[in-house]
């Protein structure tokens, strides 16, 4: 009988790669979602403006495990809008809009997604599953 031992989800070397086009994919959604840049920065968890530029123009930029996270959350969720609410501009606006669910206290999804924190882009994720079923 073999054991099969636990293999991290990616290879550093398709890590590199993943946060590549990840932050690539993250940039256009930016856009599609109309936020500013330290909307971005702050949804990425990254401080500086240049190092967020600086990785924007590499192909395969070492990211942070944080960083990483952060982008598998915030490309879930523009996955679980866009299947959520077919019309594209209804799904780019959701964020943007009041709330009425516990979760978000009558505030927009983007409100709580700028807390800082990465748990609010978990909560986030998973309340849009929940409503996908």
């Amino acid at each position: 009988m073999s054991t099969a031992t636990a293999q991290p989800p990616l290879a550093s070397a398709s890590a590199e790669a993943a946060g590549g086009a990840g932050l690539r994919a993250f940039a256009r959604i930016a856009d599609l979602w109309n936020l500013s840049i330290d909307q971005q920065l702050t949804l990425l968890g990254i401080a500086s403006r240049s190092t967020y530029f600086k990785w924007r123009k590499e192909s395969q930029p070492r990211l942070p495990r944080d960083t990483l996270e952060r982008l598998s959350y915030l490309l879930g969720i523009y996955k679980a809008l866009q299947l959520l609410l077919p019309e594209a501009k209804a799904a780019d606006a959701w964020l943007h809009k009041a709330n009425s669910a516990p979760l978000f206290e009558g505030k927009p999804a983007l409100e709580r997604m700028l807390s800082g924190n990465v748990a609010d882009l978990y909560l986030v994720r998973q309340y849009l599953d929940a409503q996908r079923g």
